[in-house]
């Protein structure tokens, strides 16, 4: 069963989820003081530190379980439709389902369960959370189509990822606002920029199998420039987002953090020199996530 587990959490890149649970934290501090403002207003303190804290805990455990479902659903449906390609390509034939370890039926029942788990959640976090469960669905499922006809499925990418921050702040306050929509785009340019440093090491599969992506529609320099765009249009989000959100000092620490890890990865990847692009992708941008989210949230929940 161990064995099992492991198969399946490789499957779908569990150490991945670095990426956007940090922001999704992000979204739920957000929600905490926007739903603190109302609740202290309208509660005692004792009722506000006892019933209305545990309800809090349990909105995070779900939407936790949201991301996490999500995520797992998402991966594996990727590496089921494109386990045919994976096979051919060199970098993935020893992936789980290529390699044997794990049946194409199996990762399929595997993100039908997480699928259905996700929408589970949200039935327990509050109404709008539901209805807009297929919405979210359709995104991050459908990402997986979409080299297929388009070179933009690193923005699609972008889109899926962006609606943990909005998604944890709606499953708080059960409505939209600026704040939330600004760090959702932050997350959109990031994303779709480091992706797109990632796909350059397929540049040459994609283009021989006919897949799209902005390498092959681009070429390599002029995807990496289109890269370093995004990112700077991440960077001015950040200061956009900081000054709307009034932040304190500990959230522009983490912002020059996250915008010199921006700079860092591209330093790493030439169009000739691809040796370090999981550097550029995992460490550069785990540390980046994790580092922003951290200080943001601090900064948030220092009423506490």
């Amino acid at each position: 069963m161990r064995q099992r587990i492991r198969k399946y959490l490789t499957l779908i890149a569990f150490s991945h989820t670095i990426f956007a649970m940090p922001f999704a934290l992000v979204g739920f501090s957000l929600g905490i003081q926007k739903g603190l403002s109302f609740s202290q207003h309208s509660m005692s303190p004792a009722l506000f530190q006892s019933s209305y804290l545990a309800a809090l805990l349990w909105r995070l455990a779900l939407v936790i379980g949201c991301m996490v479902f999500a995520r797992s659903a998402a991966m594996a449906f990727n590496r089921y439709l494109d386990r045919s390609y994976d096979a051919r390509n060199p970098r993935t034939a020893g992936r789980e389902i290529p390699s044997g370890l794990i049946s194409p039926s199996g990762a399929l029942l595997f993100t039908v369960v997480n699928a259905l788990l996700f929408v589970g959640c949200t039935f327990f976090i509050n109404p709008l959370c539901f209805y807009l469960s297929p919405v979210a669905l359709a995104v991050i499922l459908g990402y997986s189509f979409t080299k297929r006809f388009t070179s933009l499925c690193h923005l699609v990418l972008g889109v899926g990822l962006s609606l943990a921050p909005i998604g944890a702040y709606l499953a708080v306050t059960g409505q939209f606002a600026v704040l939330p929509i600004l760090f959702s785009l932050l997350v959109l340019c990031w994303v779709s920029g480091f992706d797109i440093i990632y796909s350059l090491q397929d540049e040459a599969f994609d283009r021989s199998q006919q897949l799209f992506s902005i390498p092959v529609w681009l070429g390599k320099t002029m995807a990496l420039r289109l890269s370093r765009v995004l990112h700077v249009g991440c960077a001015v989000l950040v200061l956009l987002a900081g000054l709307y959100g009034r932040f304190g000092p500990l959230y522009w620490v983490g912002a020059t953090l996250f915008s010199a890890m921006l700079w860092y990865q591209h330093s790493l990847v030439k169009p000739d020199d691809l040796r370090k692009v999981n550097i550029a992708f995992m460490t550069a941008n785990g540390i980046a996530s994790v580092c922003f989210s951290l200080f943001l949230c601090i900064d948030l929940l220092k009423v506490f």
